[in-house]
């Protein structure tokens, strides 16, 4: 395995850092990875781990505001900011890669991100794997917090209104505690203007999601606390691609690539990818 690492001009003249692990032969397919929030590209080491010996190069770039990448911690003057520096990153990973098959992955809020971003560039993938989704407002998100942080992201843009309970990620306690140490992770709340911006985004995809005609593969385990459960279904179920699977994880929590089980969730990825590629 090669790993090596660098930095790109991303939206708002940001440096974006970025990394990619390589398989000693030729790639047969290309993984670019969209992280979570507060999240970085070196927490998806089980994905790398398990797809880079079967011939795949895994890709992973730091959001902006986010990791190694510039910007103030999870911000963003509008939620295009990702997608832009998204579009920033493909093009290189295109470049590199010339005519390999790329199928894009994406966690959480990257699920967002991505699926935003799908609406306008989805003809440069092969596929698209989900895992946890965030599609629709979470259960545990009241209406007047919706409120409320619509006003500070005009008023107080940077003040933090949402925060993360580490022990939603995973039922493993050393995925938990490295999370929690980990220098690299936002622990503080996220700000009142990326949270209004999450759901201008969740609004668009709500309204467009029959749009998405690739195949994909939606991942998410029963026992989620930190994004609604059903995304992984409502997606599913509204995007408009004939090729397209589902799968529940009963008693997974959040982060199903770094729960116990992580293996058998990502030989499911394995055999969907093997018959997509």
């Amino acid at each position: 395995m090669n790993h090596f690492e660098g930095k790109f001009q991303g939206k708002r003249n940001t440096h974006i850092f970025y990394q990619a692990w390589l398989p000693d032969g030729e790639p047969k397919a290309v993984l670019p990875i969209v992280h979570g929030l507060g999240d970085h590209s070196g927490r998806y080491m089980n994905v790398v781990n398990h797809f880079v010996p079967l011939g795949y190069v895994v890709y992973g770039m730091d959001q902006i505001g986010h990791g190694k990448s510039d910007g103030p911690r999870e911000f963003v003057e509008s939620f295009d900011d990702f997608s832009d520096t998204l579009a920033a990153y493909m093009a290189m990973v295109k470049a590199w890669q010339p005519g390999k098959p790329i199928f894009l992955l994406s966690h959480s809020i990257g699920g967002l991100i991505a699926s935003y971003y799908l609406l306008d560039h989805q003809a440069e993938f092969q596929g698209a794997i989900f895992s946890a989704p965030v599609v629709k407002v979470a259960a545990h998100i009241s209406r007047m917090t919706i409120i409320m942080g619509r006003s500070l992201s005009i008023l107080a843009p940077m003040a933090g209104v949402l925060p993360v309970d580490p022990a939603t990620l995973s039922r493993d306690p050393e995925v938990v505690n490295a999370y929690i140490t980990d220098p690299l992770v936002f622990h503080g709340k996220t700000t009142a203007r990326l949270s209004a911006e999450m759901l201008r985004a969740l609004t668009r995809v709500s309204a467009e999601t029959d749009k998405i005609t690739l195949p994909f593969i939606a991942m998410q385990g029963s026992e989620d606390h930190l994004v609604d459960p059903d995304g992984a279904q409502i997606l599913y179920d509204k995007a408009g691609s004939k090729d397209k699977t589902l799968k529940i994880y009963d008693g997974l929590y959040h982060e199903i690539f770094n729960e116990p089980e992580h293996e058998r969730v990502l030989g499911d990825v394995e055999t969907w990818l093997a018959a997509h590629i």
